[in-house]
């Protein structure tokens, strides 16, 4: 039998992260768990970590296209923070943001991570930024780290 499983350790990793400036109350903690993960725990030097800042989370599959279509980078990190108001305008930048996202990584070959917190209230986006429910972008980084090598695996490299 041949079982293919990801290590997270990616020393030689070249990561970006598409991060929205709106909400940056949260994605600022967002950012400090993902690049934390990313060194510590996955041994990716500093120098091979690039953050690029976005407007909002609309705008985050377009730049994580362009992230991954200059080939320079082995996974994509995006990160954000989506908060239901009293208006539709949730549903569509949460769901456009998705599956734009979404959209990026099937028509890839670099893994696109998911960080963007799509929460009822500013309560539950805290919690997800690093209390109660852990950081979910830390989360995102050690996926995509544990896809790198899982990538790699499948390809024999």
């Amino acid at each position: 039998m041949n079982v293919i499983k990801g290590v997270v350790a990616a020393p030689q990793a070249r990561v970006a992260i598409a991060i929205a400036r709106f909400n940056n109350f949260i994605n600022d903690s967002l950012l400090e768990g993902a690049v934390d993960a990313l060194e510590r725990i996955g041994q990716v030097s500093n120098d091979n970590i690039t953050i690029v800042w976005v407007p909002g989370a609309y705008e985050l599959p377009l730049t994580t296209k362009a992230l991954v279509e200059t080939n320079k980078y082995d996974a994509v990190i995006a990160l954000g923070t989506v908060i239901r108001g009293g208006t539709a305008h949730f549903e569509y930048v949460a769901g456009e943001c998705s599956s734009g996202l979404s959209h990026v990584a099937m028509n890839s070959e670099v893994p696109v991570t998911f960080g963007v917190l799509t929460t009822e209230n500013i309560e539950q986006a805290i919690e997800r930024a690093g209390t109660k429910a852990g950081n979910k972008g830390a989360e995102a980084a050690l996926t995509a780290l544990e896809m790198i090598n899982v990538i790699k695996a499948i390809k024999g490299k």
